[in-house]
């Protein structure tokens, strides 16, 4: 019946971890006893002043397995020798501590009414001194040897500067320090805190602060820099960066805090800086109660579940345990990427998971009907400005027609909470995208009147990396070799990562009053051509960069806030709110009669700021 040798199972979990207790047990029960050994010899050695003649060493020989056994059986009690703390740690430390105490209190004890002073009390007390001293200093040497077989290579890894000397640098410093198979190792932190200056953290030295990266660069003979501040915003990233690249080091980040999720940081976490890093970190401080609130333990609906900003809609929301989370797309397969992504499991056989077309009104309503959500994110949307201004119609069907369908089937059931996710595009618009997002903020609006719960629109710009974003077609183009295209060389763009912006897209629909247009702070707009221009200078070809000219209803700028448009603050410092329009839906039934140059005419007409628009005659 097999045991290894017969080729049967190994050893389980539970029969490793005995083995390896038992063999650590004999060693510190070894190593423990020579040092109670060694300290009663020379304790009473130094009582006699070293005169070896006065000592009785017979008694010596009896004291001490006493002492071992006490010591022995203390310890155990006290979980030292049962595996719960590691090796050499404080932690074992303090617990050997506690042991010693009492060990030697008790030997003294036993010294004193069972063997009538086998050796002065005064010797007693100072043994155990010793012995405690011995016992950490042998843990402290050990401990030492074994951390630094765990150091990689000094010929093989890559030699890094750390920058920050918190939390994050040590957790760092840990994990590459201790894992032989590390590419990298530390060779020094540099911190802005001057009260971290001259500090070591597992012998790693801060050496100054970002204004010496290069000169301490030189002096260590670094080739990289690791930015250890989960939290660090883009402009410190950036900061960094360039001072980095300037001394000739190659830069590398840990991931924001959100992606950590409290974990401790691997030497996997390590990766190279990328542009949503550079340009898309904004350290957002969500209010979990008042975003728990409104989400936990509710039934919660998100269309456009399977893009961009809507699977991570759900991945975030689900986070937050609603009573029931339905995700709506007319793409199956973006249904099952999304379900697998934060369910571990994608059998499409759940109610939750929804195929629909918001263009389908009866589908719509069986929907609603059967799920009763009570939360409403709306992100489906048509976005590609492009095809929009050559197809309006059909932006005009989704974005407008479709966004009064959910609206009108969530005042029916009594919706609590609506958020319509908009884009910068409505702000000023000029192009069949911005037109058609805008009047869905005004029906959104109007709906708000109607409405005893809350509805409002999320306004922000581009997202990094989603589909379809220049980003992504940007690194298309240098894997091909080039050219990279930018529309005009002064083009600029707001940009912020999809988790930041979904993050404040739900605490924006915690904050925000019925009616309103939340717009969410993207930062300082972007070059687009720097971007390019940076993601040419990485690549090991030469990479050309084609300017194309702007293309019909493109802005060279685009603005989050309109010009007729006051922002006030909200209870969001990253969070400012304007009022919108409300917009008769009745405005819209003429739309769906038309096409081309005179639907796009007519959709500017029911974006204008401060026009009344009264819904066309007899249909009231």
């Amino acid at each position: 019946m097999g045991d290894e040798r017969d080729g049967g199972d190994p050893p389980d979990a539970a029969s490793r971890w005995r083995l390896l207790i038992r063999h650590r047990f004999g060693f510190q029960v070894g190593l423990d006893a020579v040092a109670w050994a060694a300290a009663i010899v020379l304790a009473t050695l130094l009582r006699y002043d070293f005169a070896v003649e006065d000592i009785v060493w017979a008694r010596l020989v009896l004291l001490i397995p006493v002492a071992i056994v006490i010591h022995v059986v203390v310890g155990t009690a006290g979980g030292l020798y049962r595996g719960r703390w590691r090796f050499g740690s404080f932690e074992e430390v303090a617990a050997l501590t506690r042991c010693v105490v009492v060990a030697t209190v008790s030997l003294a004890f036993v010294n004193r009414f069972l063997f009538g002073y086998l050796i002065p009390v005064s010797a007693t007390i100072l043994a155990g001194c010793i012995a405690l001293l011995l016992m950490a200093g042998a843990r402290y040497t050990w401990r030492l040897i074994l951390e630094k077989r765990m150091r990689p290579s000094a010929e093989t890894a890559l030699r890094v500067l750390v920058f920050g000397a918190g939390e994050g640098g040590l957790q760092v410093i840990n994990a590459t320090l201790r894992n032989p198979s590390s590419p990298y190792l530390p060779v020094a932190l540099l911190d802005d805190d001057q009260r971290k200056q001259q500090l070591r953290i597992n012998g790693v030295p801060v050496s100054g602060d970002r204004t010496r990266l290069a000169d301490v660069a030189r002096t260590f003979d670094a080739s990289a820099l690791v930015i250890a501040i989960p939290s660090a915003g883009a402009s410190l990233i950036a900061e960094l960066s360039r001072l980095a690249v300037n001394a000739g080091l190659d830069v590398m980040v840990l991931p924001p805090v959100r992606e950590l999720f409290g974990s401790a940081v691997g030497v996997g976490d390590i990766r190279p800086i990328s542009e949503a890093d550079l340009l898309g970190r904004h350290e957002v401080d969500t209010d979990v109660s008042s975003i728990s609130s409104y989400i936990t333990g509710r039934r919660v609906l998100v269309t456009g579940a399977g893009g961009s900003i809507g699977s991570e809609l759900c991945a975030q929301l689900y986070l937050f345990a609603p009573d029931q989370l339905v995700m709506v797309d007319r793409d199956e397969s973006a249904l099952h990427a999304v379900q697998l992504s934060i369910e571990g499991r994608a059998m499409l056989d759940s109610s939750n998971i929804v195929v629909a077309d918001l263009r389908d009104r009866e589908r719509m309503a069986q929907v609603f009907a059967e799920h009763r959500p009570e939360v409403v994110f709306h992100a489906a949307a048509l976005k590609h400005l492009n095809l929009l201004e050559r197809h309006p119609l059909e932006g005009v069907k989704t974005n407008v027609v479709g966004t009064n369908t959910l609206l009108e089937l969530a005042l029916a059931h009594e919706v609590d909470r609506f958020v319509n996710v908009s884009t910068d595009k409505a702000a000023d618009p000029q192009s069949v995208l911005g037109y058609t997002k805008r009047v869905a903020e005004r029906l959104t609006a109007s709906a708000a009147l109607r409405s005893n719960g809350r509805f409002l629109t999320v306004r922000f710009g581009n997202v990094l990396h989603s589909r379809g974003s220049a980003m992504g077609v940007f690194e298309a183009q240098v894997r091909a070799g080039g050219p990279i295209t930018v529309t005009d060389p002064e083009v600029t763009r707001y940009f912020m990562t999809v988790e930041e912006a979904v993050q404040l897209i739900i605490q924006a629909g915690a904050i925000g009053r019925g009616g309103e247009a939340l717009v969410l702070d993207m930062g300082e707009p972007v070059r687009i051509a720097d971007i390019a221009a940076r993601m040419a200078a990485r690549s090991d070809r030469r990479i050309e960069i084609v300017y194309t000219g702007l293309r019909p209803g493109e802005k060279l700028h685009e603005v989050l806030i309109g010009a007729d448009e006051h922002p006030a603050q909200s209870a969001h410092p990253l969070i400012s709110a304007v009022e919108v329009e409300p917009l008769d839906s009745r405005c819209i039934e003429p739309l769906l009669a038309t096409d081309g140059a005179e639907l796009t005419s007519r959709l500017a007409e029911l974006c204008r700021s401060g026009d009344e628009v009264r819904p066309p005659a007899g249909s009231i």
